[in-house]
């Protein structure tokens, strides 16, 4: 694969697609988001990680992960033994869903027509990445990928095949973040990172 400036096109061209993302008006949720939250990682990479949608933190920030629910992923992923700098973390809809609550903004679920006005920039994230698995965070991710809703318990803990990919689906790490008991959330975590260990273990990459 030829390189330019010691990365690869795929990189390269990502970038540019990344930057052509930050003007899209395609739905309405533009209008409230700080910014469009684009994904982050090395292109190509073996796993690709597709979550619902940023949270307040990462619609401040500009990165996909960077809140409570992506602290917990990260602690999933490291007990996995899967370094976060080499794999690719994204969401489906890639601008911050959400109503005023006092001084907060509270996160709303994107509606089906949201995902799909996304799915194009999702698309050219496949296209570039070229990921050997994908694994899918939660129902909305689910939608994205399958194009209908799904029963993520039903589909966990089976590799399945998906436009030429293999997915692995998993739970949203917020759903973890959630969750008031101890014990609960030690047994979730310990889940969660099963499946990662699944999706590495497709990938091959261990």
């Amino acid at each position: 694969m030829s390189a330019i400036k010691g990365r690869s096109w795929r990189a390269t061209d990502l970038r540019a697609v990344s930057v052509e993302a930050a003007g899209c008006t395609r739905c309405d949720l533009y209008r409230n988001a700080t910014q469009t939250v684009f994904g982050e990682g090395p292109a190509p990479a073996p796993i690709m990680l597709v979550g619902e949608q940023p949270g307040d933190r990462e619609d401040q920030e500009g990165e996909p992960f960077v809140g409570p629910a992506g602290r917990v992923l990260d602690r999933a992923l490291a007990s996995a033994g899967i370094d976060r700098q080499r794999v690719y973390v994204t969401n489906a809809v890639k601008h911050f869903k959400w109503e005023p609550r006092g001084k907060r903004r509270i996160h709303q679920r994107p509606s089906a027509s949201e995902v799909t006005a996304c799915h194009a920039w999702l698309d050219e994230e496949l296209t570039r990445v070229d990921p050997e698995v994908v694994v899918a965070l939660g129902a909305v991710a689910v939608r994205a990928l399958f194009g209908k809703p799904s029963s993520v318990s039903e589909l966990r803990g089976q590799v399945h095949e998906w436009d030429g990919r293999l997915v692995v689906v998993t739970v949203h790490p917020a759903s973890i973040v959630r969750l008031r008991d101890a014990e609960d959330r030690r047994r979730a975590l310990a889940e969660l990172a099963a499946d990662l260990s699944l999706a590495c273990e497709a990938a091959g990459s261990r």
